[in-house]
Formats: structure tokens, C-alpha cells, sequence
């Protein structure tokens, strides 16, 4: 049963990747496109790492680790990437 839903997770990780890849096809800004991206690979790898935690739990102090960085790291990286992106846009 562990390892179904071990193996169900990491398809769903991979599900997100994909989905989160096919906007950058569309017609849309980049900043949307750049947006659908960050979080489904977040979510995406959140999901994997999920999966191994319950495939391998013995490791569990270095996966749970993994999960609180993809959450900060993403997230503080994509408040960079937006204020990135209005620097210029200023009202001089």
C-alpha cells in the first residue's frame, strides 16, 4: 500500500512538471508563463520528495529539509524574479 501511493505521488510530481511546462507555449506574458512554471515545479517536487519520504523514511531529516528548502527557496526566488522584472518600469 506504502509503496502505491509512494509511486502515486512521484506520477503526480511528474504530472505537475509537465503541466507547469506547456504554458511556455502559449501566447501569454512571461511573467505568467514564468509564474505557471515556478509553481508546478514546486509543487511537482514537492510531490516527489513526498513520495520517497514515505519510500524511504529513514531518511527522513535530509527529505524533510529538501521540502522546506524547495518551499523558501521558490518563493523568496520568485519575489526576486518580480521585482526584477517592474526595475525600469519606474515613473522617472
Amino acid at each position: 500500500m506504502i509503496n502505491a501511493l509512494s509511486l502515486g505521488l512521484m506520477i503526480v510530481g511528474i504530472v505537475f512538471w509537465f503541466w507547469g511546462t506547456w504554458p511556455l507555449l502559449g501566447e501569454r506574458s512571461v511573467l505568467f508563463k514564468l509564474h505557471s512554471l515556478s509553481v508546478s515545479d514546486t509543487l511537482g517536487s514537492m510531490a516527489i520528495i513526498a513520495g520517497l519520504l514515505l519510500k524511504i523514511p529513514r531518511e527522513w531529516p535530509l527529505l524533510v529539509l529538501a521540502l522546506i528548502s524547495l518551499a523558501i527557496w521558490n518563493t523568496v526566488l520568485g519575489y526576486v524574479l518580480a521585482y526584477c522584472s517592474t526595475e525600469g518600469r519606474g515613473d522617472d
